[in-house]
C-alpha cells in the first residue's frame, strides 16, 4: 500500500464518522489494520476518541439537572467537530495525530 493511500485512508476514517459514526471507521480500521501502522494508529485513536466522548456525553447528560450539563454538551458537539476535522487533515499530512483528554483504551 502507498503512503497516499495510507494516509487518504487514514483521512477516511475521520471523514465517514460524520455520517456513520461507529461503523464506518470500525470498517475501515479492522479491514487495514494489519495492512499499515499509520491506519492503525488513527483507527485506534479515533475510537478511543469515540469513548471518551461517550463517556463525557453521558456524564453531561447527568449534569442537565444543574443546567451546567447544557453548556458542557454544547462544548463535547463543537469540541468533537473542531478535533475531527483537525485529525482528518492531520492524517491526510501524514503525521501521527493524538487527541487530548482522551481515554488510551484501546
Amino acid at each position: 500500500m502507498s503512503e497516499k493511500d495510507e494516509r487518504i485512508l487514514a483521512m477516511l476514517i475521520y471523514i465517514i464518522s460524520f455520517f456513520t459514526v461507529f461503523f464506518g471507521p470500525l470498517i475501515i480500521w479492522l479491514i487495514k489494520k494489519n495492512d499499515s501502522t499509520f491506519i492503525d494508529h488513527h483507527g485506534r485513536e479515533y475510537l478511543n476518541f469515540l469513548i471518551s466522548v461517550t463517556v463525557y456525553g453521558f456524564i453531561s447528560s447527568i449534569l442537565v439537572l444543574l443546567i451546567i450539563g447544557v453548556f458542557l454538551l454544547l462544548f463535547i458537539a463543537v469540541g468533537t467537530f473542531l478535533l475531527t476535522i483537525i485529525a482528518a487533515i492531520k492524517a491526510y499530512e501524514g503525521e501521527y495525530y493524538r487527541f487530548p483528554f482522551i481515554f488510551r483504551i484501546l
